[in-house]
């Protein structure tokens, strides 16, 4: 065999690979999950496999609701940093209006309008007034924050607390390793994921973010597509501030602020381009689980949070890179 075919063979197998990475990324990604997870195992052959497999579920379940937030924005070319915001005040408001059972209902659903209230203000600014998603959702996270804020101030009394419902919607588990959560989000993902692949509105949003310019002189109206896809985020970024408040027993205007970076690098691991036009929720599933088990493997061998977000930083830019070569190579 001469070296110009063993070099000719080298390149097959590159481009084979990188078409599957393009193309199918849930394959490698599942072998890595696995892979990831041998690995923990190897390293703490003492641990729970099924708490350790109940714990990772319930983490990864809040993070890729929120991955899923940022894979939509992404879809279209942005990007949305308001959903820790969002996420921390809808567990706050929610926590702070609840006090027995008759209220749990009122309490979520004004959790669930002020965030819509927040998303379709997001989306009017990106969509109508063409302020970059990234400075009009940054910008919005910080008069959330600071209206949550001024609601805690304003609001100090006596109160039950996280309401127990959704400690237990959020922490509990059935037969020793399956989280009550999944209740939750199987319904979502399978909406999200069916709605995408065979809803008009989904095919609206990979027409938006791959040829913006095509998608307008076809008759689109993106400032609605974006309208409604900022006030969908906001909802879903609402219920994974229940999941996380009911995980921690924790009502904080800054509860979820620390899932901001790992949510953005979940989607970016799952294929979602960042230039809008690729991807989808199945891919940041499997980056928030990715991230999950990663998380917990650098714990367990001592790495300390600045070395975690180190790595969630490096992934985003590497494989955001890596990503957009293969985008431009097809």
């Amino acid at each position: 065999m001469t070296v110009q075919t063993q070099v000719q063979r080298s390149q097959n197998v590159g481009g084979m690979l990188a078409r599957l990475f393009r193309d199918q990324p849930l394959i490698p990604l599942s072998v890595l999950l696995v892979v990831l997870m041998a690995t923990f195992a190897t390293v703490n052959p003492e641990a729970d496999f099924r708490g350790y497999l109940a714990t990772t579920m319930r983490t990864a379940i809040p993070l890729a609701l929120l991955a899923g937030c940022q894979t939509l924005a992404m879809l279209t070319g942005g990007i949305d940093l308001s959903v820790a915001a969002t996420a921390s005040m809808a567990g706050f408001v929610a926590a702070s209006l609840y006090t027995g059972p008759d209220t749990l209902w009122i309490a979520i659903v004004v959790a669930l309008g002020l965030a819509a209230l927040v998303g379709v203000i997001n989306g009017i600014g990106i969509g109508v007034f063409r302020v970059h998603p990234l400075i009009m959702t940054l910008g919005m996270g910080l008069v959330i924050l600071g209206a949550a804020n001024a609601w805690q101030l304003l609001t100090v009394r006596t109160r039950s607390g996280v309401p127990p419902e959704l400690r237990w919607l959020g922490s509990a588990t059935e037969f020793g390793f399956l989280p009550v959560s999944l209740l939750v989000f199987i319904p979502i993902a399978v909406v999200v994921i069916i709605g995408l692949r065979r809803s008009g509105y989904g095919r609206l949003l990979y027409a938006v973010g791959d040829n913006p310019i095509a998608a307008r002189l076809s008759g689109v109206k993106a400032w609605q597509v974006l309208i409604v896809l900022y006030a969908i985020s906001a909802v879903l970024a609402a219920i994974a501030g229940f999941l996380v408040s009911g995980l921690t027993n924790v009502a904080s205007v800054t509860l979820v602020n620390p899932r901001l970076l790992p949510s953005v690098a979940a989607a970016v691991i799952g294929g979602t381009s960042i230039f809008g036009g690729r991807g989808g929720f199945s891919g940041a599933i499997m980056g928030a689980l990715i991230l999950v088990v990663a998380d917990s493997l650098l714990s367990s061998l001592g790495f300390a949070e600045a070395v975690r977000q180190i790595l969630f930083g490096s992934i985003i830019v590497v494989v955001a890179a890596f990503y957009s070569r293969l985008t431009t190579e097809s």
